[in-house]
């Protein structure tokens, strides 16, 4: 079950990076990806053609609508606000057919299925966009 306030919705996501600051590379991308696959499902709300206008995190929360963009640019803004050692070199990425976030290297592929974020194999794939982590910090300073 999906959180009705802003308030909690805030709560829970400073919970889940709170959580996942000290635990293995693996076990916070699997909890950062089930938490972001627990929002409200949205068929369209952001899009790549306006990326310069897409919300900050707290925004994002706040406006409480999930396409597979959003929900990608929720797990980025995580990933990012926790500085994890082990996970710096997130992106997102438009294939065309899914928005991904790919970390370390593509040993994690996040946004893709809710509860497998390691071995998995999305094919053959060019990215049209892509937004990375670094680029995240950057607009967030």
């Amino acid at each position: 079950m999906w959180f009705s306030t802003f308030a909690q919705r805030l709560e829970s996501w400073q919970q889940l990076r709170h959580a996942v600051q000290s635990m293995p590379a693996r076990e916070a991308a699997e909890s950062i990806n089930t938490w972001w696959f627990h929002t409200p499902w949205s068929a369209y709300h952001l899009h790549w053609d306006d990326q310069a206008d897409w919300p900050d995190p707290w925004q994002l929360l706040s406006d409480n609508i999930y396409c597979p963009v959003a929900r990608g640019l929720g797990i980025l803004y995580t990933v990012t606000m926790i500085d994890h050692p082990e996970l710096q070199d997130a992106a997102l990425i438009d294939t065309g057919a899914d928005n991904l976030v790919l970390i370390s290297q593509e040993k994690y592929i996040l946004n893709w299925d809710q509860s497998r974020v390691l071995n998995i194999d999305p094919g053959q794939y060019q990215i049209r966009h892509s937004l990375t982590q670094q680029q995240v910090k950057q607009q967030t300073r």
